[in-house]
Formats: C-alpha cells, structure tokens, sequence
C-alpha cells in the first residue's frame, strides 16, 4: 500500500523563501558587495509555519 508524504505547511509570508539577502551599499577592502542575510520573521527563518502549540513567546 502507498504511503502519503507529508509535507509541512509553507510559511504564507514568505512562500517558503525563508531568507533573503539584501546588499548594504558598502564594499569590502576586495572590491566585493557587502550583504546581510535576513530571515522572515513569521517562520524564523525555517520555510514553513510552526504550529501555535510549538512557538514560545518573546522567541
């Protein structure tokens, strides 16, 4: 019998594109951009939502 896959939900503020990289403007002493990741702040990061039952408040 085939067993289903489960796949977590995706976040739905970032569509499962967690984290972004974003150039500051400045360039290094090599001539490169400098950039700065940054995370979705509903998932954290992750991709895809968390259930309510396993988020902490204040993290």
């Amino acid at each position: 019998m085939p067993q289903s896959a489960s796949t977590p939900p995706v976040c739905r503020d970032c569509d499962g594109f967690a984290t972004a990289t974003i150039t500051t403007g400045l360039r290094t002493a090599n001539g490169t951009r400098e950039t700065l990741p940054v995370h979705c702040p509903a998932c954290r990061g992750l991709g895809r939502s968390v259930p309510a039952g396993l988020v902490r408040a204040g993290k």
